[in-house]
Parts: structure tokens; sequence; C-alpha cells
């Protein structure tokens, strides 16, 4: 009897300003390799992923749809630069680790390392282009 599928997360989508400035921060400070950087009818398609895992996290420009309008890439665009569009949330096995090492790079933190009442202990970082990461270590992993 067939109980579920076989369906897995592949791909998920971050939005950026700058790749270069994107690469620095989640291949150099964060450790994830880049999986592709290749050019594609005028667009950059890059996509990163840790080491242990098949997901990988595709960095593209805010409303990179061909069919948006105008209008709609300013909005996206001014949504990024406020820190509104959503982020990523990470496991890590040692938070405060983490935490100390991508604080000494400079970025832009959101909350340090803390324990929440629903059994994790996590920190909060932006990204070059203003996304939120959360960094999450479960007890006992």
């Amino acid at each position: 009897m067939d109980t579920g599928t076989d369906a897995k997360l592949a791909q998920c989508f971050i939005a950026v300003d700058d790749h270069d400035k994107a690469l620095s921060f989640y291949r150099d400070v964060l450790g994830l390799e880049v999986r592709n950087d290749v050019g594609f009818e005028g667009m950059r398609w890059v996509t990163v992923a840790s080491p242990e895992q098949d997901v990988e996290i595709v960095l593209e420009p805010p409303a990179a749809n061909p069919d948006a309008s105008p209008g709609d890439r300013q909005a996206m665009a001014e949504l990024l630069a406020k820190g509104m569009l959503r982020g990523v949330n990470f496991t890590t096995t040692d938070c405060d680790a983490l935490f100390e090492r991508v604080r000494a790079a400079g970025v832009d933190v959101i909350q340090e390392p803390a324990d929440q009442p629903y059994g994790v202990r996590d920190c909060a970082f932006r990204d070059p282009a203003g996304n939120m990461l959360r960094f999450m270590e479960r007890p006992g992993r």
C-alpha cells in the first residue's frame, strides 16, 4: 500500500539585488557551496546549497519573471530593500558558534542566540539584500 509520495523539495528562491554580494555571503560567510552560476538570456542562474543536502537555494533578482511589469519590478525591489520579503530557516548543530562567525563578518544581526519556548535555540540575521535568515539548533542533534 502506497502511503506517501516521493516528492522532495529541490529548490527554494531568495531574492537578491546583487549576485556577487549574495555569493560572498552565502559561500564565504555561511560556507554553502555554489552549485550553479551560469548566464541565461541576459539573466544569471545562481544556486547555493549545503554540502550536506540536496536542496538548493536559487539566488535571483526580485521579480525575475520576464512578464513582470516595470511597476511590479519596482514594487518588488522596494520590498526587498525594506527586508519585507521572506527568507529561509536553516538548522545548525551549534547556534552560538555560527552566530559568532556570521556576526564577525559584519552581517546585520536581527536576534542574538536565544532559547525559544518551542524547543530550539536560534538566532537571526539579514543577508546583504535584506532577507531574514534564521538559524536553529535543535536539542540533542
